[in-house]
């Protein structure tokens, strides 16, 4: 069995600007992503069978969606402020259409669907723990970046990604990559 999930991989120009990002909530007790390994999960899969990864590489190779401008900016967190659990980076375009693309072309393969709504982003960090004099000041540094901008970049192909969890942190391969065309 192998850790899978579909993304949509950030311009690698943007890497600095991540990392001077996480630089701004460094005072937390947070578990960032490596800003080389930041993405776009459009669908996490779960562990899949290896011997499944060519039909789901087929099938993904029927992506109808048209290439689109994507623009990353603005940080927020997950579920909400008041509980801060996630910190993420936000990006708008066709993502909404590309998503429900890839969920129905997955249908056959019967992979649990997500109960939450899709919203396009990208993890910067997982906050581990945040103390009650501290929930405040990293409220402040998220309504302070919520409108961002990184910058433009263009969506022209989709992922197959098998995830290795490590100690140092996940290890991500690229198993199949589909081209939008």
């Amino acid at each position: 069995m192998i850790r899978t999930f579909i993304a949509v991989e950030l311009n690698p120009g943007f890497t600095e600007k991540i990392r001077e990002l996480q630089a701004r909530f460094s005072g937390f007790y947070l578990k960032f992503v490596d800003p080389e390994l930041v993405h776009i999960t459009l669908k996490f899969l779960g562990n899949v069978d290896e011997s499944r990864i060519p039909s789901l590489s087929a099938a993904l190779d029927s992506i109808t969606c048209e290439p689109f401008e994507a623009k990353v900016g603005g940080i927020g967190v997950f579920p909400k402020p008041s509980n801060p659990r996630v910190l993420w980076l936000g990006a708008t375009g066709n993502f909404r259409a590309l998503h429900d693309n890839v969920e129905k072309l997955l249908e056959p393969f019967k992979f649990e669907k997500d109960d939450r709504e899709f919203t396009a982003h990208a993890t910067l960090a997982r906050v581990k723990f945040l103390k009650k004099d501290q929930k405040t000041a990293f409220i402040n540094i998220v309504k302070e970046l919520k409108d961002i901008e990184i910058g433009t970049m263009w969506v022209n192909k989709v992922l197959l990604k098998k995830s290795t969890l490590t100690p140092k942190g996940p290890i991500y391969e690229t198993l199949h990559t589909v081209y939008m065309d």
